[in-house]
């Protein structure tokens, strides 16, 4: 066949496919959480590039599959626009489009090089596996990092996604990707068509299989017991459309209030009262008598996301409020571009351009970095704002390792189908990974109370306002992830690619 015919891309009914494979990989995502489809899905998609004809149809198979993948996974993005639509409705398109094609290129560059590395479609589809899982753990750093719909995000409410406290999410894509490359790794040319991967699925099964065994072994341990901590968990579902509007914001703060100071009977009071993110219309340095007035109601100190200035800077800030008055202050630092800030923002805003999340000014200044709180008599917690806890990178560990994780944030952004799930799942493998407990306040839900090993105690659904009264689980010793991170899988995909690509050479050499 002549050169130029081989470098050609697909034919439209070929890329269609890939397209629909990669939606299909998505279902393993929340709230779908059908990880099988997904193993399947990507199987398909090594077996295509693989046995691609040249390295260029490989990069526009896994182009349009991770164009699939993302444009379902990462649908959500949409609604951020939709919230004042007569104003940004006209973006949404434009967003999906670009975030799923921004997804995409991370899945490309693996379709490309896969062939470069590799000789053979047994070997490249190992290659294309290893560079799927590097691929995944670059998602986490690139343009500051967006490691959300990770190839291994599906075992995150399986026995396997207990696989996350000794080798993370980054091993639970290797997990996804080794169980989806096999089918084409172990296949033999020689074997007839329907046998040829046969082998490489039940290695596939039992890879999976084993995965699965010791994720259940440690979920049958038993877990350390309950600390003596009674904290509720308050969600006034405030609408985002309603959210700063001055008669509704009235009514959601007084509904805050008035959740956070209902007591019952069978159940003691609260030691801390804890509210979601950017919860109250006022800055904190607008607050007066407030931080009192607000713990005296709620019978117990608050702990509360709120926004802050100092001077023409603006903070997305959480403190507590107490009868002394305003406690230590965490300013988020790890923000949304865009959403939270606008790169180049002094520029922008001579034309007016601003982050539309950010409430006041032209958008957030970032914090320091990542912290331990002691509030109060609290045990020492890694406070963990809405966006923060998608980042496996900034939970704290060694000498200065928090008892427990709180994660404050406003879901509302993302409407209801996937985006609020996703988000819930990632902060079940936060927990996973650290082996902390996770007590999470949303403003329009998923509120929930999420034990050291990741297992949903309870929930509050969204679009729902009302509270959740629970007992601080007790943490789990630190977990080999927190030892070495990352670090064996991404090294290990490392050696697998120069092991192949020194083969390649040796065979080129020899041939």
């Amino acid at each position: 066949m002549p050169a130029d015919k081989c470098r050609a891309r697909p034919s439209v009914g070929g890329l269609a496919l890939d397209l629909a494979l990669g939606a299909l990989a998505a279902l393993g995502q929340a709230p779908f959480d059908l990880w099988y489809v997904t193993v399947i899905a990507l199987a398909l998609i090594c077996w295509r590039v693989a046995h691609a004809r040249s390295p260029g149809r490989g990069a526009w198979h896994a182009l349009a599959a991770g164009f699939g993948q993302f444009a379902l996974a990462l649908s959500w993005i949409v609604e951020p626009f939709l919230v004042e639509p007569d104003i940004y409705g006209w973006m949404a398109p434009f967003a999906l489009f670009f975030m799923a094609l921004g997804g995409a290129l991370f899945w490309t560059l693996p379709g490309y090089l896969s062939a470069r590395l590799a000789t053979g479609p047994n070997r490249q589809a190992l290659a294309f596996a290893a560079l799927m899982v590097l691929s995944d753990w670059m998602r986490g750093w690139v343009f500051t990092g967006l490691p959300w719909a990770l190839t291994g995000h599906v075992w995150i409410p399986t026995p396997a996604g207990q696989m996350a406290a000794t080798f993370g999410s980054i091993g639970l894509s290797a997990l996804t990707m080794l169980a989806a490359a096999m089918p084409s790794v172990f296949a033999r040319p020689e074997h007839p068509p329907l046998r040829a991967p046969l082998t490489g699925a039940v290695l596939s099964t039992l890879l999976i299989a084993t995965a699965w065994t010791g994720g259940m072994v440690r979920l049958a341990r038993p877990l350390p017991p309950d600390t003596g901590l009674h904290l509720r968990l308050v969600q006034p579902n405030a609408t985002q459309a309603l959210k700063w509007d001055p008669y509704w914001s009235e009514v959601f703060f007084r509904r805050l209030l008035e959740l956070s100071a209902i007591r019952d009977a069978d159940r003691p009071a609260p030691d801390v009262v804890i509210w979601p993110e950017t919860a109250v219309n006022f800055l904190l340095d607008n607050s007066g008598s407030a931080p009192q007035d607000i713990a005296a109601y709620a019978g117990a100190p608050v702990v509360l996301g709120i926004q802050r200035s100092e001077g023409e800077r603006y903070f997305n800030s959480l403190t507590e409020f107490s009868l002394a008055g305003i406690g230590p202050i965490y300013d988020k630092f790890h923000l949304v571009p865009f959403g939270e800030y606008t790169p180049w923002g002094d520029v922008m805003a001579r034309f007016g351009i601003r982050a539309f999340a950010a409430q006041h000014g032209f958008g957030y200044s970032p914090g320091t970095g990542p912290e331990v709180l002691k509030l109060g008599t609290l045990p020492p917690f890694q406070p963990l704002i809405c966006y923060e806890a998608v980042f496996s990178r900034h939970l704290i560990a060694g000498d200065d390792r928090p008892a427990w994780l709180l994660q404050v944030t406003n879901d509302a952004w993302f409407g209801k189908l996937s985006g609020p799930w996703q988000h819930l799942a990632q902060a079940r493998l936060r927990a996973i990974e650290s082996g902390l407990p996770l007590m999470r306040a949303a403003n329009t839900g998923v509120s929930a109370v999420i034990d050291a090993r990741g297992g949903v105690r309870a929930t509050m659904g969204l679009d729902l306002a009302g509270r959740i009264d629970a007992t601080l689980p007790g943490a789990l010793p630190p977990t080999p992830w927190t030892r070495w991170g990352d670090w064996p899988t991404v090294l290990a995909a490392i050696a697998t690619l120069l092991g192949l690509s020194l083969r390649r050479r040796l065979t080129a050499t020899r041939g």
